[in-house]
């Protein structure tokens, strides 16, 4: 979290600087605003709060500071002591710090909407209380038998749902707000995409992905990228090979664009070839040869097999 936390902290030098043309904020003294991101940066919470005693309440600077160094508490400050019979809930009920965090972070997005940097740090608050809380939500759903649910099951589900705000979509939401609020920044749609995908939600994770591409155009890695996810997570070998192409496009010699394209198209050859449906295996080859290595390579061999097969059955 500590990382995070830094990386949110330059998006928010990075934002202010960006936005130094806008309206003024309400008067804050910019000497303690400055040292108190620079005590946040160096593990300050509280000086940096005692810093920012009798700063304007109504800069949405100021008051994502502020969130920020209780988050920052929050990184080592005790678990709260859960109830009788809700143990297995505690992980995913927030600390009285990160939800003083919260309310800070969320005012300063209210004050602020254009701060990317405040909405990143929301996600980035609630995002692992998130993904345990679905884990939790899964795990009970799975294990627990067909009728009424159990007291114990009762309370666990009660507790989480006590949390303010802790939901996968919550999480999402605050990721989207970031990514419109900065909309030239990569870090926080890398940030998005991998909560998404932590989360399972791979629509998401895909807008994440578009939106990666359209920051990062002339750059053949995050075609890669998006292609093995698509070959992967969505199973859209189509898909995957129309953004391994576009990769090749920037970089036209990239063996490792080249030869995932190939294992594309060799495995369905493979798998027409095994439904007798030549033609297409065939046709499936001729595409996997213009990608295909020279050479004594697994694919070359894997496709020089093939070939053979296919040249017996039609010598038949």
């Amino acid at each position: 979290m500590a990382r995070r936390l830094l990386i949110t902290l330059a998006a928010c030098l990075a934002a202010c600087r960006r936005d130094a043309g806008g309206p003024a904020p309400a008067a804050s003294s910019p000497a303690a605003v400055e040292e108190a991101r620079s005590l946040i940066a160096e593990g300050d919470a509280d000086g940096a709060l005692a810093r920012l005693q009798g700063a304007a309440q109504t800069d949405g600077e100021v008051l994502f500071l502020e969130g920020l160094a209780w988050a920052r508490k929050a990184e080592t400050a005790p678990l709260p002591t859960p109830e009788p019979g809700a143990a297995a809930a505690a992980p995913s009920v927030l600390k009285p710090e990160e939800v003083q965090a919260l309310a800070f972070l969320e005012r300063a997005c209210e004050a602020r909407p254009d701060l990317a940097a405040a909405h990143l740090a929301v996600a980035d608050l609630l995002a692992p209380h998130a993904l345990r809380r679905e884990a939790q939500e899964r795990a009970l759903a799975t294990s627990r038998p067909r009728g009424p649910a159990r007291p114990r099951e009762d309370a666990a589900v009660s507790t989480l749902a006590e949390a303010p705000g802790v939901s996968v979509e919550r999480v999402l939401q605050a990721y989207r707000r970031a990514a419109q609020a900065d909309r030239t920044g990569k870090p926080v749609v890398e940030a998005w995409i991998d909560f998404a995908r932590k989360a399972g939600r791979l629509d998401e994770a895909d807008a994440g992905f578009q939106q990666l591409l359209l920051r990062d155009k002339e750059n053949a890695a995050p075609f890669v990228r998006y292609g093995d996810f698509l070959a992967v997570e969505r199973k859209d070998e189509l898909g995957a090979i129309t953004q391994y192409s576009q990769a090749l496009i920037w970089q036209p010699t990239l063996a490792e664009a080249r030869a995932k394209i190939a294992d594309i198209y060799l495995k369905q050859a493979a798998g027409h070839f095994a439904l007798k449906e030549y033609a297409t295996a065939q046709a499936r080859l001729s595409d996997a040869k213009r990608y295909v290595g020279a050479g004594e390579s697994p694919q070359a061999q894997q496709l020089r097999q093939l070939q053979a097969q296919l040249a017996q059955i039609r010598g038949r």
